[in-house]
């Protein structure tokens, strides 16, 4: 069998690949600046402050946790999520040594 795509690259290309991709939908993006903005753990307000159905939200927020950049912890009958600090400085280390490239020839193409 052969190689799966994602092992022809290295883990920083795969890795920059999966943050872009959490970052592909608006509704991820709203819900990281609702917790940055709130700046303490959610627990279950997210379907009234994002205006999503709670089965899209619970997606999204399956996503971002998946990725590491949100945490979840269960309280009582709900689950409560923040921003995972460590990984989410990972992230952005990871994210700035990519963008921060500068193009070598300006007057290429």
């Amino acid at each position: 069998m052969g190689l799966a795509k994602t092992e022809m690259f290295t883990d920083e290309q795969n890795e920059i690949s999966l943050f872009a991709k959490v970052f592909g939908h608006p509704a991820r993006v709203a819900i990281l600046e609702h917790l940055f903005k709130i700046d303490r753990c959610v627990c279950g307000d997210l379907v009234n402050e994002i205006g999503l159905a709670q089965p899209t939200i619970s997606q999204h927020l399956k996503e971002l946790k998946h990725l590491g950049l949100i945490k979840g912890n269960v309280v009582g009958t709900s689950v409560c999520y923040c921003i995972n600090t460590e990984n989410w400085v990972k992230m952005k280390e990871v994210m700035i040594r990519f963008l921060d490239k500068d193009i070598p020839k300006p007057d290429c193409c």
